[in-house]
């Protein structure tokens, strides 16, 4: 209690409140960019403004909403039609980072509320036989492709989204058939129109949108598609309940500002440079994934917001599978390897399913694990239990200490009654919220991501050089040299 105190008073010393109150207000604390920061915005269903630069942003917001509730509702309902007057049947979302991530796990944990007659996949990789595996499973009469890019410009989306058009124009000559089966995700009115999306088929989202909290925006259109506008709305309000609770709740009783000071404590004080994530859950398999994008993308920075550099750590790695499958790969590590990994649990009380069996087991197991991890095994425990068995004194001191648990290692457990697009919007909010606080008590900026940019930028030069045989020696440093001749050389195509 003593430590949560003096946790609490540094999260006020930080003025952790003036922090909170700005990112709602819309002042710009994106301060490297010159951005509001208002993802909250997009799941806010008082009746109260948002202002951005002197301008209410919610009559914009709402509008989106309702454009994305009557798509929804005519796909759904077959109104919409393909080009030969099918209705469509899959939806295949494209984009990466946050227009890929969010929509994915969120479309897949909410697997049980899954609109019959439709199937969402999602593509995002730059490599072909990601978007090739996908399409082998369309049919051009019957598939709807979301273009989702802000810029429409993203190297791997629209690399995916021209490769889609070419399949999709290989059954079909008539160029117009394009604004049947194409969708943007975007604010590059222009682009699109290029591509040949028509305006009316343009979803608008806006630069005070980071993407790694995007889902809750028009890139959150194939998460609709495959539950429903009405459960997507309901995935909102979850997210806002907690928006309310986060902004509004003293730091004593406040959920993602305490959450976010055991995780500073842990990392700064104890110095745990990683976070193992366990959804007890196979619907939450992809859980650690996105957390990888939201929390690293946020706070992997060694700047703060002064252009300073730090002088104490910021940032974990974070990591994880789903329960019990994790158990059987990485679990002897955390119990018993020489670094202490704290970890966050995340089971459902009641299932969706009714195999009594399966959730009896998979429950007791997080729980069970949650305790070895706290309590161990002492000494004199495994010493008691050796000699029950009758070994020789030998044979014991052998295989003692092999068997020896330290416990005191630290975990958190999320427990949701039920896994429904309400409680997944409260969880996901919970996150998002918990890397914001972290970033404010290490004076960071958690909305940028300058480290994307590097490496595309080099990858450009160097395609430009594979392309063109252009000579690479002097250009790079001997070992990239050598990769790029080694794959000049052995290339098939």
């Amino acid at each position: 209690k003593d430590i949560l105190n003096v946790l609490l008073d540094y999260a006020k010393d930080c003025k952790l409140d003036e922090r909170i109150e700005s990112m709602f207000l819309g002042e710009k604390i994106n301060k490297t960019e010159n951005r509001a920061v208002l993802h909250t915005a997009l799941r806010n269903f008082s009746n109260n403004p948002v202002l951005v630069d002197g301008e209410d942003v919610m009559p914009k917001i709402r509008e989106v909403r309702e454009k994305m509730k009557t798509f929804t509702n005519a796909i759904h309902s077959g109104e919409w039609k393909g080009y030969t007057g099918k209705p469509i049947e899959t939806v295949v979302n494209i984009g990466i980072g946050g227009s890929h991530l969010g929509p994915a796990f969120v479309t897949n944990a909410l697997h049980y509320y899954h609109k019959d007659g439709i199937k969402v996949y999602f593509a995002s990789n730059i490599d072909a036989d990601d978007i090739l595996q996908i399409l082998e499973k369309c049919n051009p009469e019957t598939t709807l492709f979301l273009i989702a890019s802000k810029t429409f410009t993203t190297l791997e989306t629209m690399t995916n989204a021209n490769t889609a058009k070419r399949w999709f124009q290989n059954s079909i000559a008539d160029k117009s058939a394009i604004a049947k089966h194409f969708v943007a995700l975007s604010t590059n009115e222009r682009a699109c129109l290029e591509f040949g999306i028509p305006r009316e088929n343009m979803f608008e989202f806006w630069d005070w949108v980071g993407g790694r909290y995007s889902l809750w925006s028009a890139i959150g259109l194939s998460i609709s598609l495959a539950i429903g506008y009405d459960n997507f709305e309901e995935l909102l309000k979850g997210a806002y309940e907690i928006d309310r609770h986060f902004r509004h709740t003293p730091f004593e009783q406040n959920i993602p500002v305490i959450y976010a000071l055991i995780g500073f404590w842990y990392r700064n004080f104890w110095g745990y440079s990683s976070n193992a994530i366990i959804p007890y859950s196979h619907l939450l398999v992809d859980f650690p994934i996105y957390l990888q994008q939201l929390d690293m993308e946020s706070n992997g920075k060694y700047v703060d917001l002064n252009g300073n550099v730090v002088d104490y750590p910021t940032g974990q790695l974070i990591w994880g599978e789903a329960g019990t499958n994790s158990q059987h790969s990485f679990f002897q590590f955390l119990h018993q390897g020489t670094d202490i990994i704290p970890v966050d649990f995340i089971g459902i009380l009641q299932p969706n399913h009714n195999e009594k069996t399966h959730h009896q087991w998979l429950i007791s197991n997080m729980i069970a694990q949650s305790e070895a991890l706290m309590i161990g095994k002492s000494r004199d425990e495994v010493l008691k239990e050796l000699k029950a068995m009758n070994l020789a004194d030998s044979e014991i001191q052998g295989i003692l200490n092999h068997k020896v648990f330290l416990g005191n290692r630290p975990s958190n457990i999320f427990l949701l009654n039920k896994l429904t697009p309400k409680s997944l919007g409260k969880l996901l909010a919970i996150f998002e919220h918990k890397v914001f606080v972290q970033g404010s008590l290490w004076n960071i900026n958690s909305f940028d991501q300058w480290g994307v940019e590097l490496g595309k930028v080099l990858a450009g030069k160097i395609l430009k050089e594979i392309k063109e045989n252009l000579p690479v020696e002097g250009r790079h440093d001997s070992s990239t040299a050598t990769l790029i001749e080694r794959y000049r050389s052995n290339r098939s195509i």
